[in-house]
């Protein structure tokens, strides 16, 4: 692996494919192969999201019909290591805490190696880490050893979570200098859907490698291990860098510091943001956006079920009245309410970005604070009300705003603190997801368990989190509102930026040892379309998939 990350000033010997010098574009290359190159790498890792669809069956596996419980009194501790009872779904759900915890952390330790070391090296290892983690977690499923499985996919696969996540982001900036938002929004939609794809397959597959004393899981993980492996790499190869200065044919950068838009042609060292006001107001602006939202997101289903009960299916006995038939029920109308929402995520991440390349980063999140405020507040309203059309469509445009902060941040944190090393202080931010993994669930979980043990009706358990999670965003409003442009002393002198080019391996012109399509003449027309062809039909497969099951909540 250190073979693999280190950094030599010449490209030589086998990993010599991997230098960034071997990245970088000639005049020919076409800059929209690019994207389909992070969506391979963004689609594969994004199916953290979707891991809770192993959950069901590994809580069974070792009694396979039906679950053979552990003693009431086993710590977590020995659960890890135990092999005659049945993991506790409460338990297997930490791996989304090591996922989001992993991928901040390793996002913001090896974010300034990324820049330097360029994109492709970056997504090879993050394509070795998450699909090895996958075979890791495999091999502890086989055994029934929850560590492996925690450290394989949890551990392992979360630092490929990081590198995959970021490694895409200043490359695509400065290959779409005119449409920062844009370009960002298409590869981080691709870690939205993710799940889309990776959940209904899993299940596919392990429809297929189930037997009577098997629940197939681990097949499952080896096979989609696989399959990631190779989009992955093909994703990390097919990453081109710009030349430096590179700009797109009859486009005028546009004046620096616009009122609605903050833009600077300055650039500020990964090593300074720390000790900026400006990036700890974004921090937490994020923060906000993704606490609110990710809680949301964790008890989206329950809270459905709770608050409309028999509404769901006709019926008008509440959520406690329901018989163990119509809990199933329901169930399944919460599941395509799960499912809407993640088609607006994703389709928000797309769309929000690009509109901020209009409006300008600060207004958009403006308008995320504000009417996330609204329809937060209105939500106690529209379940009083018994309008599920309300209450459904109120998170449906809530789950596209917390799907578009993500993809319009990376452009913001551009627009402040310049281009060079954007991929590195996007990776420190992403801590905030982090933070965000933890504070958001908990708020959420735990005053649900407050207002239960209260006594408050079921259906109004979710009316005081609400009014809380508007407080999230009300603080998020005031950070955004209070950035200002970067002060001049922050920013790299002349001297300071070209000696970070310099480690960077930036170039003018392409390097000799360039290689691939447009490396040295025009890529070929069929090279983009086979390319878009290659991410675009398992989304379109994924999204399909998802709005059979979204159709559901309105049948």
């Amino acid at each position: 692996m250190s073979a693999v990350i280190g950094t030599g000033d010449t490209p030589s010997g086998a990993l010599g494919i991997l230098a960034k010098e071997r990245t970088i574009a000639g005049p020919g290359f076409n800059r929209w192969v690019v994207p389909p190159a992070a969506l391979a790498i963004h689609l594969c890792i994004g199916m953290a999201y979707g891991f809770s669809v192993f959950w069901l069956p590994l809580s069974k596996a070792v009694g396979i019909n039906a679950a053979t419980a552990c003693a009431k009194d086993i710590s977590i501790f020995a659960e890890l290591f135990v092999t005659d009872c049945d993991w506790k779904i409460s338990t297997m759900g930490w791996m989304y805490t090591l996922f989001f915890v992993l991928l901040g952390l390793s996002a913001a330790l090896w974010g300034g190696w990324l820049e330097r070391a360029g994109p492709r090296k970056a997504g090879v290892v993050s394509a070795i880490c998450w699909c090895g983690g996958l075979v890791l977690a495999a091999i502890g499923v086989s055994m029934h050893q929850m560590w492996l499985m925690w450290l394989g996919a949890g551990v392992i696969g979360g630092v490929g979570l990081g590198l995959g996540y970021i490694s895409p982001v200043s490359t695509l900036i400065k290959w779409f200098p005119d449409r920062r938002g844009m370009a960002t929004g298409m590869a981080i939609m691709g870690f939205g859907g993710g799940a889309m794809i990776g959940s209904p397959l899993a299940a596919e597959l392990m429809k297929i490698f189930a037997t009577p004393t098997d629940t197939g899981v681990a097949a499952t993980l080896l096979v989609m291990a696989a399959v990631y492996f190779v989009f992955m790499m093909a994703g990390a190869f097919g990453y081109r860098v710009p030349p430096s200065g590179w700009k797109p044919e009859g486009w005028t950068p546009p004046a620096a510091q616009t009122d609605n838009q903050m833009i600077t042609r300055r650039h500020v060292h990964v090593k300074k943001v720390w000790g900026i006001p400006q990036f700890w107001l974004v921090w937490t602006v994020l923060c906000m956006n993704v606490s609110a939202g990710i809680g949301v997101i964790g008890m989206a289903s329950p809270m459905l079920q709770e608050v409309f009960g028999g509404q769901l299916i006709g019926i008008s006995q509440k959520f406690g009245e329901l018989d163990k038939t119509q809990l199933t029920a329901i169930a399944g109308v919460a599941a395509g309410f799960t499912a809407l929402l993640s088609l607006f995520n994703i389709g928000g991440r797309f769309f929000w970005a690009s509109l901020s390349d209009r409006l300008g980063r600060k207004m958009t999140y403006v308008v995320f604070f504000v009417l996330g405020g609204i329809l937060y507040a209105s939500i106690p309203s529209s379940a009083g009300m018994g309008s599920k059309f309300l209450f459904v469509g109120a998170f449906c445009i809530i789950l596209s705003m917390y799907g578009g902060g993500f993809a319009t941040v990376p452009a913001y944190l551009a627009d402040l603190f310049g281009t060079q090393m954007v991929g590195a202080i996007h990776g420190r931010l992403l801590t905030a997801w982090a933070t965000a993994g933890i504070l958001g669930p908990i708020v959420v979980n735990y005053m649900r368990e407050y207002q239960l043990g209260l006594g408050i009706p079921r259906e109004q358990v979710y009316n005081q989190t609400m009014y809380i999670l508007v407080g999230m965003l009300v603080i998020g409003l005031i950070c955004n509102l209070l950035v200002r442009p970067v002060a001049d002393k922050h920013f790299m002198t002349d001297e300071e930026l070209a000696e970070e080019k310099r480690l960077a391996h930036d170039r003018s012109v392409a390097a000799d040892v360039g290689t691939g399509p447009g490396a040295g003449g025009t890529t070929p027309v069929a090279v983009v379309w086979l390319a878009w062809a290659a991410v675009g039909i398992p989304l379109a497969w994924g999204v399909y998939r998802t709005l059979l099951s979204a159709v559901k909540v309105f049948s």
